[in-house]
């Protein structure tokens, strides 16, 4: 996919939550039911890691990291966020994001990114192993979706071979 990826901006929020909105319907995304409010969403996220996917001036998709924790020695450990918009599945724009997200995370001393995925989004979970994640574990029937159904989550990271202990 040639897209051009840059820096999320406040003034891209409504195509973001847009995209974001559409991997809630999903009912295999997220548990979140509801899109946060930007000061919620910008707080909650590491400032210097987040993405979007352009092409002919149209958001295709975004990903980005938010911490672990807020203890110093999590400081390189942070969890990764990665939507793209029902229309542009499938097409390379999430590798594309995912791959530079993980450069950019390297060039900011991140040295593990984990992502937590629910089961059934198999995409995704294809996506993180294209991208050198390894699947680490599993958290049976975690969270309940608006629908009443549980669903279980996939632990999965990827280690940096540039930053931090190799």
């Amino acid at each position: 996919m040639n897209c051009r990826i840059k820096e999320i901006t406040k003034s891209d929020w409504n195509d973001i939550a847009e995209i974001y909105l559409e991997g809630i319907n999903t009912n295999k995304a997220t548990f979140q039911t509801e899109i946060p409010t930007w000061e919620n969403w910008n707080t909650s996220h590491i400032s210097s890691c987040r993405l979007e996917a352009i092409l002919d001036n149209k958001i295709l998709g975004w990903a980005a990291l938010s911490p672990t924790s807020s203890r110093c020695v999590y400081a390189g450990v942070a969890e990764v966020s990665i939507y793209i918009c029902k229309n542009s599945r499938g097409q390379g724009i999430g590798t594309v994001l995912l791959e530079n997200l993980i450069k950019i995370s390297e060039k900011n001393g991140f040295w593990t990114l984990q992502s937590a995925i629910i089961r059934e989004n198999s995409a995704s979970i294809a996506l993180h192993k294209k991208c050198g994640f390894r699947e680490i574990g599993v958290r049976e029937k975690l969270g309940k979706m608006r629908n009443g159904i549980w669903h279980d989550v996939i632990l999965m990271e990827r280690r940096s071979k540039l930053v931090g202990i190799n």
